[in-house]
């Protein structure tokens, strides 16, 4: 993404503008060949965490080949990731004016540049609705001031919301990327020092080149880890091993400014990673999916119960993915459980807290414990205090003399007026009655559900707001019996 008014340049040292330039052509060149890292990385990565060698795809054109020297000397034509060039409607100035304001926490909005290379993005590529769109953007404008030590232009973030998933990233360490295969070992082994008269040398982490090109391509890829809904983790790309992401791609590590390191053998245990949880998020994804994978199960959903005996029972029509466990105080998370996913195993995980309590370190199992959940389609779920869940306030005592656990809530409450429902189904009482139909109420969201039984009697959750008459859910018998059961 450029500005307006964008000459299409990057920061470099005079000496490589006369080598390779520094012009859009060669950032499209170099930016391609990120991304096939990132891609052939990941690869690598799941391999190895035992899920095939599956990886994100990326949107292809046809036209001159650009990843290898021997495509360019001959004008060969391929199929290569496609870079779409976009020109956001603000000026140069106006974009690192709004970077300037957000680092001396003044904007408005702490996501300006996100939020204007969202709406860029978005106009770019006009999506139809429903169609989720996965973009990483570089921004070219990235620029050291040398005089006022300050890097304006830039911004590292990644996520989205509903349909648009973005990451963004600036161009300040692009003069030290490889354009091309053959340049892959040569860029993560070249020792030159940063020049910060022209160069920006980030947080002192990026002393030599071979070192810019770590923090450059390897944090742009963890804001690619944000954008397909990784959080941060405890190691791995997700926190900040990307500086020895060369390690991945050559024999012998060259000396370090970071680290005072002389450098010496990679080996596999001294490599950056994925770290399993992102890897597991991975699996799921809807963008990590392989030609022989079966057809993902259509209803995302997880569902969590308190059950008898301070258990949980968690269902999942997809299956049970894995299930983060964090103790207080914990920041990301240090264990979790996981299910594979062969023959529908974890639909129905029954898990006690004492079985969780002695996952997590001896000095916080006291503590309260939160849960997220994750399903083998991609859903996710939150239980946020173990203990109150499955407390005697989560128990109702029915009329008959039986017990009814309540369930997980749904919805925020977040709008005015907004009230809590409770609704015990009258055919859990009594069991003559059988449910046989339900009116959902709603226009862009749901109101409001009202149960039917077959003697004519109804009970509503929530409101009839929306479409006065509701559209109606007609349920057979046997779908009625799985409506009413009971935990």
């Amino acid at each position: 993404m450029l500005g307006k008014d964008s000459p299409g340049t990057f920061d470099t040292h005079p000496a490589r503008i006369e080598k390779e330039g520094n012009g859009l052509e060669t950032a499209v060149n170099k930016f391609r060949m990120a991304a096939y890292l990132w891609q052939s990385f990941t690869a690598e990565q799941m391999l190895r965490h035992k899920f095939g060698r599956r990886t994100f795809r990326f949107e292809e054109e046809w036209t001159s080949g650009t990843a290898n020297h021997r495509d360019r000397e001959k004008g060969r034509q391929r199929s290569e990731a496609k870079i779409n060039i976009i020109r956001s409607d603000k000026t140069v100035a106006e974009l690192r004016d709004l970077n300037m304001a957000q680092q001396h926490k003044s904007a408005n909005d702490k996501d300006g540049l996100f939020e204007v290379a969202m709406e860029a993005v978005r106009q770019h590529f006009n999506p139809r609705p429903g169609q989720h769109l996965y973009v990483t953007v570089l921004l070219m404008d990235a620029h050291w001031d040398a005089s006022q030590k300050i890097l304006a232009g830039h911004a590292a973030l990644g996520g989205g919301s509903g349909e648009m998933h973005l990451s963004i990233f600036g161009s300040h360490c692009l003069y030290s990327y490889p354009s091309s295969l053959e340049e892959v070992v040569p860029a993560f082994t070249d020792c030159t020092p940063t020049d910060t008269n022209y160069l920006a040398n980030d947080n002192n982490e990026a002393g030599s080149s071979w070192e810019a090109a770590n923090i450059g391509i390897g944090a742009h890829l963890h804001e690619v880890g944000h954008l397909f809904g990784c959080p941060h983790q405890e190691s791995g790309i997700m926190l900040r091993d990307y500086v020895v992401f060369n390690r991945s791609f050559i024999a012998r590590e060259a000396y370090s400014t970071r680290s005072k390191c002389k450098g010496g053998l990679c080996l596999v245990s001294d490599e950056c990673e994925w770290h399993r949880l992102d890897a597991l998020r991975f699996r799921a994804h809807a963008a990590f999916r392989t030609p022989n994978d079966p057809p993902q199960h259509a209803d995302a959903s997880i569902q969590a119960y308190p059950s008898e005996n301070g258990n949980i029972l968690v269902v999942a029509p997809s299956g049970v993915a894995f299930i983060e466990i964090f103790a207080e105080g914990d920041d990301v998370c240090h264990t979790w459980l996981e299910w594979p996913d062969t023959n529908g195993a974890g639909r129905q995980v029954s898990i006690a807290e004492a079985d969780l309590r002695a996952k997590i370190p001896q000095a916080k199992r006291k503590g309260k414990i939160r849960l997220s959940i994750k399903s083998h389609a991609g859903g996710s779920a939150e239980v946020d205090d173990v203990k109150q869940f499955i407390s005697k306030e989560s128990c109702v005592k029915l009329e008959g003399g039986g017990h009814a656990f309540r369930g997980m809530r749904l919805g925020h409450s977040s709008m005015d007026g907004s009230q809590s429902h409770e609704v015990v189904f009258d055919s859990a009482i009594n069991s003559k009655r059988t449910l046989s139909r339900v009116t959902v109420y709603h226009g862009m969201a749901v109101d409001g559900l009202q149960f039917t039984y077959d003697d004519g009697s109804s009970q509503l959750f929530g409101k009839k707001g929306g479409k006065p008459e509701g559209d109606t859910v007609e349920l057979g018998k046997h779908m009625a019996g799985h409506v009413v059961s009971k935990y």
